[in-house]
């Protein structure tokens, strides 16, 4: 692993750490922010109108219940191989989460908090934005953790259906065989996914932090 991972061959070309890298690292980030932008707003929505529990119930069954290789085998089906079946699966994996704590946040927020703050004049938009939103942001950010670290892990998976990211060496170097590539490139996503997960964890602690100074206020 150590040969492997300090070889300058395994640091050059287009199928070097550094491409491969930017490769996982793009299609993880893109796979949440198009997720993000279907999960988050239905799961305000629905929990704000304390609506859709059964929707909210039934889409994190499906998220635990459908193995990502079979999102993968029906995405290549639909779309071909390498890049798209795999963002298209990744997306798939990152919903559940990311809606099931959006929704359960809000629709957690203390009903006597809501209602003072309409007693003080919010409106409906003001009430989501300016009193449900930060009080759910923990549990929020919880969701976008957990979406994030299954994504740069499961990502390694595309390999499998022709995308080339970290997930190739592994697969490479179990089909040589070849021990240094393969756990060379499985600590690769190791790191990388403890280095995501670090991050959506330090903005839910900087949340956390910021609810108890309000509180103490």
């Amino acid at each position: 692993m150590i040969d492997f991972l300090t070889a300058s061959s395994s640091w050059s070309g287009s199928a070097g750490i550094p491409e491969r890298l930017a490769a996982h690292v793009y299609v993880s980030m893109l796979s949440m922010v198009v997720a993000g932008v279907i999960a988050l707003p239905a799961g305000l929505w629905l929990g704000h109108r304390n609506r859709g529990a059964a929707l909210a119930s039934a889409v994190a069954n499906a998220g635990r219940a459908i193995p990502t290789l079979a999102l993968l085998g029906l995405a290549t089906v639909a779309v071909g191989i390498g890049f798209w079946p795999t963002l298209i699966a990744m997306v798939a994996l990152a919903i559940p989460p990311m809606f099931t704590n959006t929704f359960t946040g809000i629709r957690g927020v203390d009903p006597s908090v809501r209602s003072a703050a309409v007693g003080m004049g919010f409106e409906d938009f003001e009430l989501l934005r300016q009193v449900e939103i930060p009080l759910a942001m923990p549990l929020i950010l919880t969701g976008v953790r957990i979406a994030a670290l299954q994504v740069v892990a499961t990502a390694t998976l595309g390999a499998l259906v022709g995308f080339v990211a970290l997930g190739s060496f592994i697969e490479e170097g179990r089909l040589q065989p070849d021990k240094g590539k393969l756990l060379g490139g499985s600590l690769l996503v190791i790191v990388l996914a403890l280095a995501a997960d670090g991050l959506v964890g330090a903005l839910a602690h900087r949340s956390s932090r910021w609810q108890r100074l309000g509180r103490s206020r």
